[in-house]
C-alpha cells in the first residue's frame, strides 16, 4: 500500500505517468454490476446466463444496473445459446434488441454474425451497426470461431466496429497470445482488440508484456452457494448434470486486483 501511495503522489504531479488498463466486467445480475463498479471496473458488458456464454438480457436487468451503477454500459445482444449463424426472425429480433437499448441509453452494443462458411455477415452485421448511430460497437466472440481473423479484424473496422472481444481463437486469451498479438500489432490502433477468457490479475501480467493489450474483458466470478435450505433431489430443471443450488457472481475484489495493475 505504501508503494502504491508513492506512486500516486508522483502521477498526480506529473513527474511520472502511469499506463492504466482499460477492464470492462462481464456481468449477468445488479448485484454483479454493483460488486463490478465497487472493485474499480471501467465499464460493464450486460448479459444474461453467463453459464452458457451470455445472451441478450431482459430490458427490467437492463434498468435496475442502470439504477445501481453509474459506469458505461455495453449490451450484448445475442438471441440464444449456440453458433451465430441467425435466421430471420432472429435478425429482426437483434434489430429490435439494438434500437430498444439505444433508445434507452445504452452505451453501446455487443454483436456478431457469421455466415455458413465462417465468414463475418458483414452485410448484416453493416444494418445493425447503422441503427447503432453514434454508440460504441463491439464485435463479440464469433469472432473467435470465425474462419480468418485477420480477414475479419479488416472488416470489423471498415464496417464501423470500435472495439474486438477475442481470446486469439483459443479456449483462454493466454493460450491464443500469439493471434492476439498479431491482431493488436495489426491493428495499429484503428480498433481497440479486448483481450477475453481465463482472464484475471495474473494473466493480465503476463499479457501486457507479451501481446501490447491494454484492454481485458473478465467476469471476476466465484461461485457461492445458494441461500436454499430445503433442496429437492431428482429433479433437474434446467440443464441436467448442473448445479441448481449454486450462484455464479462477480467478485469486487478479483476486479480489484486486476484493476490496480499499471505499467
Amino acid at each position: 500500500m505504501r508503494a502504491e501511495r508513492v506512486l500516486n503522489y508522483y502521477e498526480s504531479r506529473g513527474m511520472i505517468k502511469l499506463k492504466k488498463i482499460i477492464l470492462e466486467a462481464c456481468v449477468d445480475s445488479v448485484q454483479s454490476a454493483i460488486y463490478a463498479q465497487e472493485g474499480g471496473a471501467d465499464r460493464l458488458e450486460l448479459c444474461s446466463n453467463l453459464l452458457i456464454g451470455g445472451v441478450s438480457p431482459g430490458k427490467a436487468l437492463y434498468d435496475q444496473v442502470r439504477k445501481n451503477t453509474d459506469i458505461p454500459v455495453r449490451v450484448l445482444l445475442r438471441p440464444r445459446y449456440g453458433d451465430y449463424c441467425y435466421d430471420g426472425y432472429e435478425f429482426e429480433q437483434l434489430k429490435e434488441e439494438v434500437q430498444m437499448y439505444c433508445e434507452a441509453g445504452a452505451d453501446g452494443i455487443v454483436i456478431g454474425l457469421l455466415r455458413p462458411d465462417g465468414n463475418l455477415d458483414v452485410e448484416r452485421m453493416e444494418e445493425l451497426i447503422k441503427l447503432a448511430g453514434n454508440k460504441k460497437k463491439t464485435l463479440h466472440r464469433a469472432f473467435d470461431v470465425c474462419v480468418n481473423p485477420m480477414k475479419a479484424l479488416e472488416e470489423a473496422i471498415e464496417i464501423g466496429f470500435d472495439t474486438i472481444l477475442t481470446s486469439g481463437q483459443k479456449e483462454t486469451a493466454w493460450e491464443g497470445r500469439t493471434i492476439l498479438k498479431e491482431l493488436q500489432e495489426k491493428s495499429q490502433s484503428r480498433i481497440e482488440i479486448l483481450a477475453a477468457s481465463g482472464i484475471s490479475a495474473e494473466a493480465i501480467k503476463k499479457l501486457i508484456p507479451y501481446t501490447g493489450i491494454m484492454s481485458y474483458h473478465m467476469s471476476g466470478k466465484v461461485v457461492l452457494n445458494s441461500q436454499m435450505e430445503y433442496r429437492k433431489k431428482g429433479v433437474s430443471i434446467g440443464m441436467p448434470g448442473e448445479d441448481e443450488y449454486v450462484i455464479w457472481q462477480t467478485a469486487k475484489e478479483k476486479i480489484a486486483e486486476a484493476r490496480g495493475i499499471a505499467i
